[in-house]
């Protein structure tokens, strides 16, 4: 596939992180799809990651994928805690390449907040009854004893050792994503899971080197960094997702955000995905209100203030709104969720909307050909006054 050059919009300019280059600023956002079996990536993950590649994206990124097997966010969610899931991650990983894309691994932990149902079917945290009755060998787990809200049980406390344990995991997922041949890793440090919860002083109530002060409740997120950083190749890149605001009051703010994004920054961190919310079910903090590119400002922020690559998210819509978030400054990349699952072609749409001069030029050459006919004849229908826009399919 060509690349829009240089004079181009610079949401179509590529992007070098250490030895990586994305030929866009566009990602996919990781989206729970509840489809795993064991862990293990089927026909589905397949053809649903697979259609972004081809739709233009740069950088497609998994669903939060398990560093163990209790720690899964639902239980048909992916894993990657035993070599037994490289296979079916590399073989996305190799169709991403085949077509000129990249692959990335989201690894998580889902702590507390452990053991979901589907989205599907209101995404509620599974009853002790449902996960006896299901057989899976199930723990919530987490810095304390604080339920993630009404509806989850309340989590063991972690001992040192089992934190020790866990980072130990995540550099070990990090291994098999590299063979598993991805070209990203990110840590899942946001929406309420285990990271999250020992940033947060209302989920944290530790009196060890765990908990009490920020330093002390950022040093698991920085450890687990660390580690996945010396288990990962120097020259692949390392994204972490942060919610920048946690959802709570009086507990994780964009100020905190900072400060840990600038900590992982020094570990070898390359990108901050920008999120925010998770905590607990409910939220509760006003300037969680969702509106257009709501997230992008917690992006800019961390990025003026530490100098560290940001990934936005949060309803980024049209290729207008995400053109003026790269050229402003804003943010380096881009990332879509749910307009991606609507429109899996939006990059290659956007290249268009944005006056891509090679029409269709972009787009994979089994499809190019097609559409380029296509659009010749009509444009010839068009002039002809022959083809009306009340005629053509939405």
């Amino acid at each position: 596939m060509a690349e829009v050059g240089a004079t181009g919009p610079r949401l179509f300019r590529p992007l070098t992180i250490r030895g990586v280059t994305l030929k866009n600023r566009l990602v996919i956002s990781p989206m729970c799809q509840h489809e795993a079996r064991d862990g293990l990536a089927q026909d589905f993950h397949l053809v649903h990651y697979g259609k972004f590649v081809l739709g233009g994206a740069a950088l497609v990124l998994t669903e939060n994928t398990a560093v163990l097997s209790y720690s899964l966010v639902g239980i048909d969610d992916l894993g990657i805690w035993s070599d037994d899931h490289i296979p079916g991650l590399r073989r996305i990983a190799d169709f991403a390449h085949a077509h000129g894309g990249l692959f990335g691994i989201q690894l998580a932990h889902s702590g507390r907040k452990a053991f979901c149902e589907p989205l599907w079917k209101g995404g509620d945290a599974l009853s002790l009854e449902t996960l006896a009755e299901s057989g899976v060998a199930w723990r919530r787990v987490g810095p304390s004893p604080i339920a993630a809200g009404r509806l989850w049980s309340v989590p063991e406390e972690l001992s040192r050792e089992e934190i020790h344990a866990i980072t130990l995991a995540f550099a070990d997922a990090a291994r098999r994503a590299d063979a598993a041949r991805a070209d990203v890793v990110e840590l899942h440090f946001g929406h309420g899971y285990l990271a999250a919860s020992f940033l947060s002083p209302l989920a944290n109530r530790r009196s060890d080197e765990y908990g009490g002060s920020r330093e002390n409740r950022m040093r698991f997120a920085i450890e687990t960094a660390r580690a996945v950083r010396a288990a990962w190749p120097a020259t692949k890149p390392l994204f972490a997702r942060l919610s920048c605001v946690d959802g709570a009051e009086d507990s994780w703010g964009l100020e905190d955000s900072v400060v840990l994004a600038g900590a992982l920054r020094d570990e070898g961190v390359d990108v901050i995905d920008c999120s925010s919310g998770g905590l607990t079910e409910e939220t509760r903090v006003g300037n969680l209100a969702r509106g257009l590119g709501f997230q992008v400002p917690f992006a800019e922020e961390i990025r003026a203030r530490t100098g560290v690559l940001t990934q936005a998210v949060g309803i980024i819509l049209t290729p207008g709104q995400a053109e003026e978030i790269v050229a402003g400054g804003q943010a380096d990349l881009v990332a879509l969720g749910r307009e991606a699952l609507r429109t899996p072609y939006w990059p290659l749409e956007a290249a268009r909307a944005l006056g891509d001069p090679d029409d269709f030029g972009l787009w994979p050459i089994q499809h190019r050909d097609w559409l380029q006919r296509r659009q010749r004849v009509l444009n010839r229908l068009r002039a002809e006054g022959a083809l009306q826009e009340k005629e053509r399919t939405p």
